[in-house]
């Protein structure tokens, strides 16, 4: 039997997560790392899953601040990166999935985008900052191919 593939699944908090978590049954498939930011609700998760944590922070949120905790969470994500070296990257995004794949794919890892379920007739910013470099773009609308053409349409993931 061969080595199980190396997945790291990313997300933000709340209703990103909850996508993510949608696609829990895939984990004993593959040999896998989850990613999110580490916030009080989010503590419970490490008795159910291999999990590391970022630093939580919104844009909205603490604008000055929040530049400072991208680059701290990307410096993080590469050490995370390095730590684990997935083959693929999933992510239901945002702001924190973001510098993961940029890593991923300057590293040679495939990139799994899924756009988040909130989008129905708009772009979010990440999901236009992934659609360039994603191997595989998922939206779960039809009216969403509008904006990501090349995108495939896989439905809900609820």
């Amino acid at each position: 039997m061969g080595k199980k593939r190396r997945v790291l699944f990313i997300s933000s908090t709340g209703g990103h997560l909850d996508e993510l978590l949608q696609l829990s049954p895939m984990f004993k498939k593959y040999s896998y790392f989850l990613i999110t930011e580490k916030t009080k609700s989010n503590m419970n998760l490490r008795k159910r899953y291999k999990i590391g944590y970022l630093v939580y922070g919104s844009k909205d949120n603490e604008k000055i601040l929040y530049p400072f905790r991208i680059l701290y969470n990307s410096f993080k994500s590469l050490c995370y990166y390095l730590i684990f070296h997935p083959d693929y990257i999933i992510t239901t995004g945002t702001h924190t999935a973001g510098p993961m794949c940029c890593i991923g794919k300057l590293f040679g890892s495939k990139i799994i985008y899924i756009e988040t379920f909130a989008s129905i007739n708009t772009q979010t910013v990440t999901g236009k900052l992934i659609y360039k470099i994603a191997d595989h773009f998922i939206v779960q609308w039809p009216s969403m191919k509008k904006f990501y053409p090349k995108a495939i349409n896989g439905g809900w993931i609820y």
